[in-house]
């Protein structure tokens, strides 16, 4: 096992040592489709966990540099301990800052939107790469956007 690809992966997906090397075995030391294979095992994962009761959670806001779009959204997780962790926040945070610049109009069109900073994948594939990466449901509850 190569050593720099493990660390490039899990550097690029934030997945488990144990997760990228997984993925690496099951390509053969191909990145790229390590990074493909790890989404689809994430999406796996996501679905199992959505049966789970989420009542715990943040709020989070973005209001743009010019001050004209702002966003607020509710997303539940399982447990405060991980609705207190940098990961889930920062989620929760991409989505506030994603509403407002794509305006989705209800939470399904939100989760099939190509997510702004990285249109390869959907906000629901965001979603379910940090449920893999945390091992909890999680669930975008509401959300509101501002214009002026």
């Amino acid at each position: 096992m190569d050593i720099g690809l493990l660390r490039k992966l899990r550097e690029e997906t934030g997945c488990s040592i144990m997760a990228c090397k997984k993925a690496l075995e099951h390509t053969g030391g191909d990145v790229k489709k390590a990074k493909e294979y790890i989404t689809k095992e994430a999406q796996v994962f996501s679905e199992k966990k959505a049966k789970r009761e989420a009542h715990q959670g943040i709020i989070a806001s973005y209001i743009h540099s010019t001050k004209r779009v702002g966003s607020m959204v509710e997303v539940h997780c399982e447990t405060d301990f991980v609705a207190r962790t940098r990961e889930f926040q920062s989620l929760v945070q991409e989505l506030a800052l994603h509403i407002a610049g794509m305006n989705p109009k209800d939470i399904e069109e939100l989760l099939i939107q190509p997510y702004v900073r990285d249109p390869s994948i959907p906000i629901k594939g965001l979603i379910a790469q940090t449920v893999h990466s945390i091992g909890e449901h999680i669930e975008v509850v509401r959300f509101t956007r501002y214009e002026i």
